[in-house]
């Protein structure tokens, strides 16, 4: 019990820790794109990532929802750290499942993860990425700060929360527009798990898997 008070107190740090992030981010200064150095391992990793993403959409309806998904697979695996997104979402519910039931969320989890960047990325019209800075943040984590410019001029902003594991730079989090994903994620989730249980659980994975197809 005393371990299990010790993980949801970490937990609730660090979602205070990605709120009080999200926030900050709004009023930082956006610096120059020239005076990011893209050389440095955390921004080698946005790069690819971004890279297939406008593969993926130049690709478009040619590729396909399936080859968008095929073509994006190893690259989301490669650079989000999707194990570890998914532990600090659920916290210490993580622990109260079977490694059975682990096993079929981690699954269902990397799949809706790819899923996601291959519905949402799925067409071109003269977009760029735009790198801004990269920042040491707290827990020895990196922030690399970069935006989606559309053809109109208009941009989204895309943060990404780095950490180094044994594979290297990997994501844990991204900001769009300073909304942090693990933050929604994290009350949906675990609201769902809680009240709901398990089955059902899992049941609204599939359906945000089959939407993203669908989308």
């Amino acid at each position: 019990m005393l371990i299990e008070r010790i993980n949801n107190w970490i937990d609730i740090k660090l979602v205070i820790y990605l709120l009080t992030l999200s926030i900050a981010i709004l009023f930082i200064p956006i610096a120059s794109a020239q005076e990011f150095d893209t050389n440095t391992a955390p921004a080698k990793t946005i790069n690819n990532l971004h890279v297939h993403l406008l593969e993926g959409m130049k690709g478009g309806s040619k590729l396909g929802f399936q080859g968008r998904f095929k073509l994006l697979a190893p690259i989301v695996e490669s650079s989000h750290g999707l194990d570890f997104i998914l532990k600090k979402i659920l916290g210490g519910l993580w622990t109260k499942l079977d490694p059975e039931q682990q096993k079929i969320l981690i699954d269902h989890f990397h799949k809706l993860s790819i899923s996601t960047y291959a519905g949402w990325f799925k067409k071109y019209d003269n977009e760029h990425f735009e790198y801004i800075e990269q920042k040491k943040m707290p827990r020895d984590y990196v922030l690399v700060r970069s935006q989606l410019v559309r053809s109109s001029g208009d941009t989204v902003s895309l943060d990404y929360l780095l950490r180094k594991d044994e594979i290297g730079w990997r994501i844990i989090n991204v900001l769009a527009d300073g909304v942090s994903d693990l933050a929604l994620k994290r009350v949906e989730y675990r609201t769902v798990l809680e009240q709901k249980g398990f089955n059902v659980f899992v049941d609204m994975l599939k359906k945000k898997i089959k939407l993203a197809e669908e989308n």
